[in-house]
């Protein structure tokens, strides 16, 4: 049973390792090792991701004590993050997450909800009604990347 709730300072390793477990074992259907690499490090800042959880609602899906996911939602209605264990992929995770975020961007009375998905993101952003505004070529640390800006009217 997946349980859902707001980010904890203790929280902040476990995304790390989930982030770069996801990025790793999930994206890599779609992108390259190099850009794997660039994109998902094996040295992570954990204070710049720390910083970043606390500026904004962050939730995260623990199955136990195991966490299966997270997501977070800036002010303005981008969704930034949103990664899924490699162990709970198809198992309604993202989907439960995504709730939360849409959930939250009512109460914010945000007029839309944006992404910037991957690849491997944009089926699921499709599911949920989200609509390709732009495709881009975006660089991380000396490697390029595609993927989609998306949008969703609320």
């Amino acid at each position: 049973m997946i349980h859902i709730r707001l980010f904890e300072t203790e929280d902040c390793d476990a995304m790390i390792t989930l982030f770069q477990r996801s990025v790793h074992e999930v994206a890599c259907q779609h992108y390259n090792p190099d850009q794997l690499a660039a994109w998902a490090p094996k040295e992570i800042d954990r204070e710049s991701w720390l910083k970043r959880c606390l500026s904004r609602p962050t939730w995260l899906a623990w199955d136990g004590d195991i966490l299966a996911g997270f997501i977070d939602l800036e002010a303005d209605g981008h969704l930034d993050l949103l990664y899924v264990s490699p162990d709970y992929q198809g198992q309604g995770v993202a989907k439960a997450l995504y709730h939360e975020v849409e959930k939250q961007a009512r109460c914010n009375k945000n007029k839309s909800i944006f992404v910037e998905a991957s690849l491997s993101a944009r089926p699921f952003f499709k599911k949920q009604g989200f609509h390709v505004q732009t495709r881009q070529t975006v660089e991380r640390n000396g490697e390029t990347f595609i993927n989609f800006k998306m949008g969703k009217s609320l």
